[in-house]
């Protein structure tokens, strides 16, 4: 896949975030006014009472210290725990199309290019806001973009796919400039009344531009040398929203509809068939572990990316081999990989290579193997 370049990154971070504190605080809350309203039922032992959460247990759990948010104030209303997020008319931009145009502009001005000069746009991530018309049609036309546009949800792996499918695209002549956006309000899926993970996830919007070589400006950006998936199904990491939500036979309940995992069994199943699928990937090009400069990888857990980091280079990662960004975001699903690869990637000298990997429900997984021209 040497053909295809990927020149420019662009970042888009929501002004607020929430710290573990700040978090923790609106959780015990709940946690005070839940116990209180069913001190009978908990007494006659028919309801469970619900456990303080604390900044120690996320830090320790997750690595995870803050994470930016589209609403804060609706996050940390123990009367409310989730976003606010006004309702836009038909004739506006969505909240994730202003985020994409907010992250795109870094990237198509770092790589010298317009609107004009892109042949289509794949909008790649977990959480879209409809069904239709496609977010990423709708970039197209609030960008003035030519060409096409879709979206893509493969959960956290999303950006991964949709660096495939670009570089297919562009290998395959459908297209020689693609922007793969990954617009992620997380937050909006998250049970903030679940102690077990309502500490997870953040908001964010990143961007990247792919091109073909002949495209690209000499010397800049990285060769796409590859990329590979695999997806394996299993309902450990899983999200019940949408239209069958509405049966009235048999109707599913609000934290049902919001994001669940078994952590424990999502940490033992992901960590080796990532670590796998990596280490198979970069000997398709003969690199060994010494060859891998960094991994540029999905920000759910610091344990399990510590793991996967272990088994990928034989040994424990050396500062600087695997950058993580989970203190600062938390998980941002598709996003978090590029965020990673956006802020530290400048300092790779040219030939030297690294692995972007995202992973996540599905399974699914996708590996990048990216040189430094």
């Amino acid at each position: 896949m040497s053909n295809v370049v990927l020149t420019a990154s662009g970042l888009y971070t929501p002004p607020d975030a929430i710290s573990n504190d700040e978090l923790v605080a609106s959780y015990n809350a709940y946690v005070d006014r839940f116990n209180e309203d069913n001190a009978d039922a908990i007494a006659a032992g028919r309801v469970a009472p619900l456990s303080y959460s604390s900044s120690e247990f996320i830090t320790k759990a997750s690595g995870i210290e803050s994470r930016y948010v589209v609403d804060k104030p609706g996050i940390l209303d123990p009367e409310i725990m989730r976003p606010r997020i006004r309702t836009r008319s038909n004739d506006e931009p969505s909240i994730q199309c202003e985020m994409a145009l907010a992250a795109i502009e870094p990237c198509l001005a770092k790589a010298g290019r317009s609107a004009a000069d892109i042949d289509a746009i794949i909008v790649a991530c977990s959480n879209l806001p409809r069904p239709y018309p496609a977010l990423a049609v709708e970039v197209q036309h609030y960008l003035g973009a030519g060409g096409f546009g879709f979206d893509l949800n493969v959960a956290c792996a999303s950006a991964a796919f949709g660096i495939q499918t670009a570089a297919d695209m562009i290998n395959a002549g459908s297209a020689r400039r693609v922007l793969m956006v990954n617009p992620e309000i997380c937050s909006a899926h998250l049970n903030f009344r679940d102690r077990d993970s309502h500490f997870i996830f953040g908001d964010v919007c990143t961007a990247a531009l792919l091109e073909h070589a002949d495209e690209a400006p000499a010397g800049t950006g990285f060769e796409v040398l590859g990329t590979r998936l695999s997806t394996r199904f299993s309902n450990n990491i899983r999200n019940n929203f949408g239209f069958l939500n509405r049966s009235e036979i048999e109707p599913r309940s609000e934290a049902d509809r919001l994001f669940v995992q078994n952590g424990r069994k999502v940490f033992k199943e992901v960590g080796p068939m990532v670590a796998d699928l990596i280490v198979e990937h970069a000997a398709e090009y003969d690199l060994e572990a010494a060859d891998i400069r960094r991994l540029w990888l999905h920000q759910a857990n610091i344990n399990m990316n510590t793991l996967i980091a272990k088994r990928v280079l034989g040994r424990t990662p050396a500062e600087g081999e695997m950058p993580a960004i989970l203190a600062e975001y938390g998980n941002t699903s598709s996003a978090s990989p590029m965020i990673v690869f956006h802020k530290f990637s400048n300092d790779l000298a040219v030939g030297e290579t690294g692995v972007l990997c995202g992973f996540g429900a599905g399974y699914s997984a996708g590996s990048v193997v990216l040189r430094r021209r």
